[in-house]
């Protein structure tokens, strides 16, 4: 969490002062008392911003500028200055300090300045940590982004079943990406040096795997929505496969199989030998803290391929997309995200900007509501406990929200998947 501040003041009834400012608002701040004091907590991936006198005894907040910006230019310096000190403070800001305060300075307005620097510190950290999982983590990591525990445990289990070598059964609602998700597990998986080969079933019939197998024959071969599999296709397909030889096969599909199945409409023994390995990959509704990040990586990649600047994503933008469905999941997020970067997105797209806070909050809380529901199956009691919450408190912010429980008792998601 980046709530931390290093506060650089050599006056001590002043540094104290601004330090209790800082503790009522539930930042945790550093004290220091001269330059040589502050140095030692600074580093490139220091969490918080630094707020700085300018006029100390011996290096001043000018120097510890300096110092800074060698060590990070992109960590926020708020500089504390005097009367006289102004016209020297503003020429701190061409300097590359974030801003400058004129003290005595009302506790509200240092606190508008800090919190600023830290939700810029915050974005640039976060934008590191992205940067640097593409550049040095797995293909898992790379390629499949989310910092929620469902993200973190589809990952580990990708990880897992790459390395098996077994056929492998990837589910999901639609635009989720279960392509993205095959090749991952490709790219993770003994077969890597092979081509990674993606056929939809829809139009594979039985006379095209001997050839689509030899050709396939030492990397992977991913067939996309194996439910559209024709019955005579079903049954060549598990001939190759109990043959032991061929590529290795990975099938995606946005359809329940089992039930498929069970109603006869698709092959049991094929089913059974796809189902050994599964891979869930979750909704968006069901990973809604993951929107903020995915959205920021979708924008980074436009902005990237239109040779286009970053345009500002506040708060209030990334709440509004939080507190929708996104029935196409990430790709339609994707889609929002290309549109925001050329200024073309509707206004369904950022629910949320001109509204207020508590509105806001109303809306991300219904959001979590819905999803909690859907994800137990309609049944209250899990999902209040899921979201620890006493069963008056759910039923009462369910009634706040005009939701009803038995409206999610035929959408609950495959518990046997991932």
């Amino acid at each position: 969490m980046t709530d931390r501040v290093l506060l650089v003041d050599d006056d001590t009834a002043v540094r104290e002062a601004l330090g209790q400012t800082l503790d009522l608002a539930d930042l945790k701040p550093t004290l220091a008392a001269s330059y040589i004091e502050a140095k030692d907590h600074i580093s490139h991936d220091f969490a918080g911003v630094i707020v700085t006198d300018l006029r100390m005894p011996g290096k001043d907040g000018f120097a510890l500028l300096e110092y800074v910006r060698a060590i990070d230019p992109e960590l926020p310096v708020i500089l504390l200055t005097g009367e006289g000190d102004i016209p020297t403070a503003v020429k701190g800001i061409s300097g590359g300090a974030f801003d400058f305060l004129e003290k005595p300075c009302a506790p509200a307005d240092l606190l508008v300045v800090i919190k600023k620097a830290l939700h810029s510190r915050a974005l640039i950290l976060e934008n590191r940590a992205l940067r640097q999982q593409l550049e040095t983590g797995d293909a898992a990591a790379r390629l499949l982004v989310g910092t929620s525990q469902l993200a973190q445990d589809m990952r580990r289990r990708i990880r897992a079943v790459a390395g098996t070598g077994a056929e492998v059964l990837i589910t999901g609602a639609p635009g989720t990406g279960t392509s993205k998700v095959a090749e991952v597990i490709h790219l993770l998986s003994r077969n890597t040096d092979g081509p990674f080969t993606k056929v939809s079933a829809a139009e594979f019939g039985p006379d095209q795997i001997g050839t689509t197998f030899s050709q396939a024959q030492s990397g992977t071969l991913f067939l996309d929505e194996i439910s559209a599999l024709s019955a005579g296709a079903q049954f060549a397909l598990l001939g190759h496969l109990e043959t032991g030889q061929g590529p290795r096969l990975i099938a995606g599909t946005y359809q329940d199989l089992r039930a498929m199945t069970d109603q006869g409409r698709f092959n049991a023994d094929l089913f059974f030998k796809l189902d050994g390995m599964r891979v869930h990959i979750p909704s968006l509704r069901e990973r809604a803290e993951d929107i903020p990040v995915l959205f920021r990586h979708f924008v980074a990649i436009a902005c990237e391929q239109a040779a286009l600047p970053q345009p500002p994503i506040t708060p209030a933008v990334l709440t509004g997309l939080m507190a929708q469905d996104w029935p196409g999941n990430a790709r339609s997020l994707m889609n929002a995200a290309m549109r925001f970067s050329m200024g073309f997105s509707e206004q369904g797209d950022m629910q949320g900007q001109n509204i207020g806070l508590v509105e806001q909050m109303a809306q991300v809380e219904r959001s979590l509501l819905i999803s909690a529901l859907e994800h137990a199956g309609g049944n209250a009691t899990d999902a209040a406990r899921a979201l620890i919450l006493p069963r008056k408190t759910f039923y009462d912010k369910l009634a706040r929200h005009n939701l009803r429980p038995e409206q999610y008792r035929q959408v609950k998601p495959d518990q046997s998947a991932g």
